[in-house]
């Protein structure tokens, strides 16, 4: 089974770094409402570009779900 983006996000934290996924991450860590669960990139979206003040673009998040999707 997959892991959830989450998960996968949680491996790229770092709170020393200042790289666009490191720090989505590490504020991602911070979201109490993230879907924690979620595999599906149209349900992420969606929560990120209502909710995620914290991501200042939408391409940080593509970056992210295309190493998400590269990890297996």
């Amino acid at each position: 089974m997959r892991q959830s983006f989450y998960q996968f996000l949680m491996t790229q934290r770092n709170p020393e770094d200042y790289e666009p996924v490191a720090e989505f991450a590490n504020n991602a860590f911070y979201d109490q409402a993230f879907p924690k669960q979620e595999t599906r990139f149209d349900t992420l979206s969606k929560y990120l570009e209502e909710n995620a003040s914290y991501l200042p673009s939408m391409t940080v998040f593509d970056e992210a779900w295309q190493m998400y999707l590269e990890q297996d």
